[in-house]
């Protein structure tokens, strides 16, 4: 018989030194997001099925736990990614002509991890605009992702570049079943090229070509102009790395402290997204901690499709990469009933201290906090003093 006190697999409580550090970092980015200009909504848990999953496709269909209402009996889902919900606010409840810039904060569960250890209940920020189409949204989105990683510490950034479109361009005018595009689609993300080519051997020369160079289609900005004379020359191809190019000088302009590289067989989120998308890593971390870019078609599906681009992150993944923050300055006092006493420990709170009574018998316990300070008795005075 297992333990009542146990938890599920990949599913963990968060003590407190860690849940003060995720709390600090998701104030510094949501902070920054406002500085933005973005606005925070609080989509909820759990939705319908229906509107929950509406034009995301199976990968999120799998990963959403389901039950059943028992005030309506119809079925429910617990959202496994929020940018769905929000589509949903800025088409229907929010209904704006103009831009939107939207933020959110909240948890996300998931039927099975992303990674062996993985937690199932990400704890996922995003910010999103929708209502622009230019590029300079994009690149509003990408500045708001690297400052607020810069904000919280992260060293050593490279920001990653790649466009769904190009595939688009190299398979455009092919009939490809789905399952068999998203073999090609994993096939080149894994860079699995024995796979690639059987995958494309019936296909026309100038794609099975196309394809099979993406692969090797890594590295610094000369990886465009080798996309250039390796890649057909049709517009939706030259298109998406014209908007590379753009977005690639521009952040370095804005970051020179940051390299930008291009992965062109990156294809992560491939269904999802419909033009430059972009991950972001960091010094010394295997996996990318920000992912993004931009994905047109999400609002579709609840009558206003309008154009979207946005990123989003896990604060827990994030909060592990983080240094450990030191203890937090405290003052010490004695528990007790002295009126004078008492309003030395509300004035020093209320100037912003820390202060743990000691309640009788007990020490303070607490190891999120220092005491370098006490409030001690001196001549008749509650006094302030160095321990």
């Amino acid at each position: 018989m297992s333990s009542a006190w146990l938890l599920p697999e990949h599913i963990a409580d968060v003590l407190p030194s860690e849940a003060r550090r995720i709390e600090e970092l998701r104030r510094t980015l949501l902070d920054m997001a406002r500085g933005y200009g973005f606005e925070l909504v609080m989509p909820p848990l759990m939705e319908y099925l229906e509107s929950l999953l509406s034009g995301t496709g199976r990968e999120l269909d799998l990963k959403t736990f389901k039950l059943v209402d028992q005030l309506s009996g119809r079925a429910l889902g617990v959202r496994a990614d929020t940018t769905p919900q929000v589509a949903r606010i800025d088409a229907h409840l929010l209904n704006r002509a103009g831009v939107s810039r939207l933020c959110y904060c909240g948890p996300v569960l998931h039927t099975r991890p992303n990674a062996p250890h993985a937690t199932r209940e990400p704890l996922q920020l995003g910010a999103e605009i929708y209502g622009h189409a230019g590029l300079e949204a994009d690149l509003e989105i990408q500045e708001l992702a690297v400052d607020g990683l810069q904000a919280v510490g992260m060293s050593g950034l490279l920001l990653d570049l790649a466009d769904a479109r190009i595939v688009r361009g190299v398979l455009a005018g092919l009939s490809v079943d789905g399952d068999r595009l998203q073999a090609v689609v994993a096939a080149l993300a894994s860079k699995d090229v024995a796979s690639l080519k059987a995958l494309a051997q019936d296909f026309p020369a100038v794609s099975r070509h196309a394809l099979l160079a993406l692969v090797d289609l890594y590295g610094d900005e000369s990886v465009l102009e080798q996309a250039r004379r390796s890649l057909p020359d049709r517009a939706l191809i030259r298109g998406a790395l014209d908007d590379l190019a753009w977005l690639a000088g521009h952040l370095r302009a804005a970051h020179p402290s940051v390299r930008v590289g291009f992965d062109l067989s990156d294809l992560s989120g491939y269904a999802y997204y419909s033009g430059a998308r972009f991950a972001v890593y960091a010094a010394d971390v295997g996996e990318a901690v920000v992912r993004g870019g931009r994905y047109d078609e999400v609002g579709a599906i609840f009558g206003r499709n309008r154009p979207a681009v946005g990123f989003s992150l896990d604060l827990k993944a994030l909060a592990a990469h983080i240094q450990p923050m030191p203890p937090r300055p405290a003052v010490r006092a004695p528990w007790g009933e002295d009126a004078e006493l008492r309003a030395a420990v509300r004035q020093l709170r209320s100037q912003g201290e820390t202060v743990l009574c000691t309640l009788p018998g007990q020490d303070p316990g607490a190891q999120e906090f220092e005491c370098d300070r006490e409030l001690a008795a001196v001549d008749g005075r509650w006094t302030l003093r160095s321990i």
